[in-house]
């Protein structure tokens, strides 16, 4: 009899993602490595299940396609996930961490954020460091006159 996976956790990397799917008792029903390319065509095809990541700046973008899938996304900053690695860290390792790490009731959650939240928060950085570096002209302007 095949178990149901109940829980999924995934982590991000830059070309391969490493996914860990979880019964409702903890166990360990699926093992799974992707490309960028192949995850979504396989999570479209995947009934509903909750999906745990450890929150980073991509990790916005896939959120927001998981949801359209159907799936409830939870992103966790990854110090909450480290007390959850069973020994020396890996990609897999990671992510059934992470599975683990989503089932508790009292852990805390990062919340999605929309496009234009991300945007306006990229304008703002872009900005502070704009502030920074005319400051340090400026400065250093003024140093060499003092000279």
């Amino acid at each position: 009899m095949k178990q149901e996976m109940s829980v999924l956790g995934i982590d991000i990397a830059k070309r391969v993602f490493h996914a860990i799917g979880m019964d409702n008792t903890g166990k360990i029903v699926f093992r799974k490595r992707f490309s960028r390319h192949d995850l979504m065509p396989w999570m479209a095809k995947l009934p509903p299940v909750r999906i745990g990541m450890e929150a980073c700046g991509g990790a916005h973008d896939w959120a927001r396609r998981f949801r359209a899938s159907g799936h409830e996304v939870q992103r966790m900053a990854p110090q909450f996930v480290k007390p959850y690695v069973k020994s020396k860290t890996n990609d897999s390792r990671d992510a059934e961490a992470i599975a683990a790490a989503v089932t508790r009731p009292t852990r805390r959650f990062v919340p999605i954020k929309a496009v234009d939240q991300q945007d306006s928060q990229a304008l703002h950085r872009v900005r502070e460091r704009l502030i920074g570096e005319r400051t340090a002209l400026v400065h250093a302007g003024h140093g060499l006159m003092q000279e």
